[in-house]
């Protein structure tokens, strides 16, 4: 439900790279260290983070949970 407005959204997803580390923010605790990270393009906005990054057997493998700020279409899932 991408940007809690679109409905029955759908973005490719690549991925492109593993483990990933980066210190997230916007939580009511402060900041958390992430790690072992699957980055993607995958677009995650507010309505669809949370969302299931898939494979192409349409396994999931990944939950989109955080994005890179000041860079487009950089995200982040937890394995």
């Amino acid at each position: 439900n991408a940007l809690g407005e679109f409905r029955n959204t759908v973005s490719t997803g690549i991925v492109s790279g593993l483990q990933r580390s980066i210190v997230a923010s916007g939580g009511s605790t402060g900041p958390e260290n992430l790690q072992e990270l699957i980055q993607t393009d995958a677009a995650i906005n507010p309505g669809n983070s949370g969302g299931p990054l898939l494979n192409l057997s349409g396994e999931a493998i990944g939950i989109n949970t955080a994005v890179a700020i000041g860079a487009e279409n950089i995200g982040f899932a937890i394995p």
